[in-house]
């Protein structure tokens, strides 16, 4: 019988940990961070706020923990940056899909009260930057070096600023919600990276005088 259990109680700990993160992220989307609980969670999730206390410490903790589980696929590993061969065409595709996120209502009410707790809570920026923003960074410059392998982005090019240049315009306009995020931006921001961190051509010999 202790074998039947153990199976039956791990699928019953996972339904009520994807209950507490879906209702999470569907409170957040309705109401105003402040005014969302932990007894709000746990009343929308169908669980008792023990059970969310005994897996995560904090408010702000459950808060990333549902940001970080739309960043998984379903088999819950990170999700890897298309290669087609074609870098332009694999950067649009991402960068209109960043757009859509930041312009979705329950995703910018999510990741905006995440990062007003981040800029308070050291712990849980350092664990943003090792589960989230790192291994989506190594995701990102594994596709960029594909592309410098292939020739078609600089092989000197310092891919965190490769990065930066291409994400950092997109994040200031969301964040001060400075203009239209829309999929003709996105393109414009693939368009000037890659002519700023296109291969330079080898010079040849100086043609006599």
């Amino acid at each position: 019988m202790s074998s039947e259990k153990g199976p039956d109680h791990s699928r019953r700990k996972e339904r009520s940990r994807q209950a507490i993160l879906a209702a999470t992220r569907a409170l957040v989307a309705e109401e105003t961070y402040e005014k969302v609980t932990i007894e709000a969670i746990a009343a929308r999730a169908g669980v008792g706020k023990q059970t969310i206390y005994r897996r995560w410490p904090s408010k702000s903790a459950v808060v990333f923990a549902a940001l970080l589980a739309l960043s998984e696929d379903a088999d819950g590993q990170s999700v890897a940056l298309p290669d087609t061969g074609d870098l332009e065409a694999d950067l649009k595709l991402v960068m209109r899909a960043t757009v859509e996120e930041f312009t979705d209502p329950a995703f910018d009410r999510l990741i905006r009260a995440l990062n007003a707790e981040i800029a308070n809570d050291d712990a849980l920026a350092a664990e943003y930057r090792e589960k989230l923003a790192r291994p989506l960074d190594e995701a990102k410059k594994a596709r960029l070096r594909s592309a410098q392998r292939a020739g078609q982005l600089d092989v000197d090019a310092d891919l965190d600023l490769v990065l930066e240049v291409l994400y950092a315009p997109l994040f200031q306009r969301w964040l001060y919600r400075g203009g239209p995020l829309t999929a003709a931006y996105a393109d414009s921001l693939v368009d000037a990276t890659l002519r700023a961190f296109a291969p330079r051509k080898e010079s040849g010999p100086t043609p006599p005088a």
